[in-house]
Order: C-alpha cells, then structure tokens, then sequence
C-alpha cells in the first residue's frame, strides 16, 4: 500500500511517520502532485497557523489538487480546518471540502484547549472498534461547529465537531497519532478504508 504524507512544510510529520511504521506499513513525505495521485491513502496534517498554511499550499498547487483526489484523504488538526469552507483564523479561505466555517473558542474558556478530550457520537468506518467517550490528544484555538458532516462530537465550552467526513475525505481535529492505542487504531482503520 502506498501512502503519502501531504508535505507543505505545516506538518508534525515525524509523529504521523512513526505511528504508521508502527502498524507495519511505510509512508513517504511528498509535495509532488503525481505522487500524491498515485497514492492509496493520502494523509494531510497540519500544525501551525491557518493563513501561511495556506499560502504554502497555494504556492504549490496543492491548495487545487486536494479537493480532486478520489481516494481515502484523512487531514489531522489543522489539516482538518483548512479542508473546511474558511477559518477565523487569519481570515482564511480554505478548500471548501467540508462545508462548515472554522471559528475561534471564546474567551470563557483556557485557549488552547490542549490535553485530553472525549469524543462520542460516532458515526463512521474510522471509529469501528472504538468506545464512545475514548480519550483524544488535542491541541487547537479554532473550531468546526457541529455540522451534517460530523462524525464524532467533543465538548468544550461547546459541542463541536471532533471528526468530519465527506465522500472519500476524512478529518480529525484530534491528534490519532498522539493518542496512544486508541488512536493508532483510528489510523488503521483509516488505512483499511477501501479505495472506492
């Protein structure tokens, strides 16, 4: 199976590198368009700030190449908001994958939520063997409300959308590859997703 990490330079890739090698399988690190389409999985993190994590993708055409890939895509934290419509963050437009608007948590609230969380109402292949109310790593300012597309919900100050999906694309806001056993499984499932 080839799998190809999503490199833009906005990415904690070595985490998402060993998490896979652990599983048995290899990923390598690409920008290059032919083999990002040429991949069986595609993963797509992101750490960092929205608007230059943009200016990156669009500097090398990726920001009009994700939106077309077919096969399974799961994007990681940032990965995630940026596959939304836009972000408050920067004002930032995004790839309009997940048709939901990313905003900031207020200040009633510790920002960033950084730690442990819950994730419940799950609602997916990639949750298949995992408890309601597992524990998830994150580490986030920004938000996707809860929408149609979400596929798993966490609180804090308010219900928001933990995971997406959308036809063959996936997102976590919660880091899986942080997030020992349980998300390690997340992962796999993941890589089992059949390319349709």
């Amino acid at each position: 199976m080839k799998i190809v990490i999503i490199n833009y330079g906005a990415g904690n890739i070595q985490s998402i590198m060993f998490a896979i090698e652990r599983l048995g399988f290899k990923a390598i690190l690409s920008n290059n368009p032919e083999e990002i389409l040429a991949a069986d999985k595609v993963i797509f993190p992101g750490v960092g700030e929205a608007s230059s994590a943009m200016a990156k993708l669009r500097e090398s055409g990726l920001d009009s190449l994700i939106p077309k890939l077919k096969q399974p895509v799961l994007g990681i934290c940032l990965g995630m908001q940026l596959m939304c419509k836009s972000s408050e963050e920067g004002n930032t437009k995004g790839l309009g994958i997940f048709d939901v608007d990313v905003i900031k948590f207020t200040s009633k609230v510790k920002v960033p939520q950084m730690g442990w969380n819950q994730i419940y109402d799950l609602k997916s292949d990639l949750f298949k063997g995992i408890s309601e109310n597992e524990f998830m790593y994150l580490v986030h300012s920004f938000y996707a409300p809860n929408c149609d597309e979400a596929i798993a919900t966490t609180d804090y100050e308010l219900e928001y959308a933990s995971a997406l999906q959308k036809d063959n694309f996936y997102g976590t806001q919660f880091h899986p590859e942080k997030s020992g056993a349980v998300g390690e499984k997340i992962l796999e499932n993941f890589l089992k997703i059949p390319i349709s």
